[in-house]
């Protein structure tokens, strides 16, 4: 077969049917960029920081908009209103988040039975690698700067126990303290009273949590066509060796006929014997058979 594939037409069509696969290839490739899409880029304004309470409502939907900008807040902490999330990685390590109740000055009030006379925010204040070294938050009116993260969802059928939350989650953390709150909260960079920055301890770690990168959507469908592009590839080479093959086949038809045609033999029997064929040739006298010997008496 190998003598056939090198014939000029098939070299040719070889060639052919490569160049067509790599444009099928190509043609893949592109539909596999596009079946990628991402997101608006982030907005270079979301490290200016703001006051949160022109960037974030309470009592409304977290917005898109609003995540991962940062901002800044003047309030107080309740050193009642402090839990731990475990489970909180700060290089490679795991150890506790420490979430305290902020609440914001001249923010909007919210109405209603449960409502309660101030509006706070949950504040991830730092990281330490053990609970015993997360101490009360600073008193005073503080001025803190953090980024601006939507609520994280609580962590179902799970008990943290007391002094613990399984999340971020305004939905958990209101219950445990019952108050009003923002639903977002702040991963602070900076804690500051009367303009003076407020010594952290050396065991708490501060977060600085980075802003987000775009999200990805994949468009299926795009995706699908890519996919196709790689199967038209593989035909296109598929059909350049089937052509060959019947090709092949041919020859071994032809030759077998031409050697079948060389020794032609039709073996055909007239029916008459050798005399009637050579009739100048003498017979031979067929053997009579005698009759039977009489005896004279």
């Amino acid at each position: 077969m190998l003598k056939t594939a090198l014939k000029p037409r098939w070299i040719a069509g070889l060639v052919f049917a490569l160049l067509l696969s790599a444009v099928f290839v190509l043609l893949s490739q592109w539909q596999l960029s596009r079946s990628t899409q991402h997101e608006a880029p982030v907005s270079s304004s979301i490290e200016d920081v703001k006051p949160l309470v022109d960037v974030l409502q309470p009592g409304q939907f977290f917005p898109g908009s609003a995540s991962d900008q940062m901002v800044s807040a003047t309030g107080s902490y309740d050193p009642a209103k402090q839990v731990l999330v475990e489970g909180r990685l700060y290089n490679g390590q795991k150890g506790f988040w420490i979430v305290s109740a902020f609440a914001v000055d001249n923010a909007p009030k919210l109405s209603g039975v449960a409502a309660s006379p101030n509006t706070w925010i949950p504040v991830a204040r730092g990281w330490v690698a053990d609970a015993a070294q997360a101490g009360p938050p600073p008193s005073g009116t503080i001025t803190l700067t953090g980024r601006l993260l939507p609520s994280e969802a609580p962590v179902p059928n799970v008990d943290a126990g007391p002094g613990r939350a399984s999340a971020v989650a305004v939905a958990e953390l209101i219950n445990i303290w019952d108050v009003s709150s923002y639903q977002g909260f702040i991963a602070a960079t900076s804690e500051a009273v009367g303009g003076v920055p407020v010594a952290a301890d050396e065991a708490v770690k501060a977060l600085n949590i980075p802003a987000q990168p775009p999200a990805q959507q994949i468009n299926w469908l795009n995706l699908f066509y890519s996919v196709e592009w790689v199967v038209f590839a593989g035909f296109a080479l598929y059909i350049w060796w089937r052509m060959v093959a019947d090709d092949y086949r041919r020859d071994l038809e032809d030759d077998e006929f031409d050697a079948h045609d060389d020794g032609f033999d039709d073996g055909f029997d007239d029916g008459f014997d050798d005399d009637r064929d050579h009739p100048n040739e003498p017979s031979s006298p067929e053997p009579q058979n005698p009759g039977p010997e009489q005896k004279v008496q």
